[in-house]
């Protein structure tokens, strides 16, 4: 019984100690090209009120409770949302918007979990398409270290803003 107690404290230990070596910030991205003007897709990201066209969250959660303040696009516009674990509760709010080229998103997730991130869409003109590139990052925590060790947050989060790029694709298009 004591050896089994001894292996499941090393067990613990390791895996604490292994946490605190993963880094103190992280990066998640992808990038997809649409066959649009980056004025097309911009509007689409620029205004809250456009996501539910694309965002992978908003068909989650058919019960979503959200509500809508500040600007109607663009600097100020705020977008909060309650709804079921899957999505949780949050608030976004653009903090800069340069037309057709970049929108910035401080990112406040207050359920299932608390964490304070920053999303960015990019805007690249390319002949009659334009790439865009949907990044997230912001600190890592030491708990967030932990939960990396047993979860693929890139997989994970990459996944669903590849779901979202193809819907935006989809939109524009």
């Amino acid at each position: 019984m004591l050896t089994i107690i001894a292996v499941v404290i090393v067990l613990i230990a390791v895996v604490l100690i292994y946490a605190a070596t993963k880094p103190d910030s992280f990066r998640i991205e992808r990038s997809a090209t649409i066959k649009a003007s980056p004025e097309k897709v911009f509007a689409l990201i620029n205004d809250f009120r456009a996501w539910g066209v694309w965002s992978p969250w908003e068909k989650m959660d058919p019960k979503l409770k959200r509500s809508f303040s500040g600007a109607t696009s663009g600097e100020g516009t705020v977008y909060a949302w309650e709804g079921t674990s899957r999505v949780g509760a949050g608030r976004m709010e653009i903090t800069e918007s340069l037309p057709s080229s970049k929108i910035i998103i401080k990112l406040d997730f207050f359920k299932p979990f608390e964490a304070h991130n920053t999303a960015e869409f990019t805007l690249k003109p390319a002949g009659d398409s334009t790439t865009v590139t949907w990044a997230m990052y912001g600190p890592s925590p030491y708990i967030a270290k932990v939960m990396t060790i047993f979860f693929n947050m890139d997989k994970t989060v990459g996944k669903s803003f590849e779901e979202g790029l193809a819907n935006m694709k989809a939109a524009a298009e």
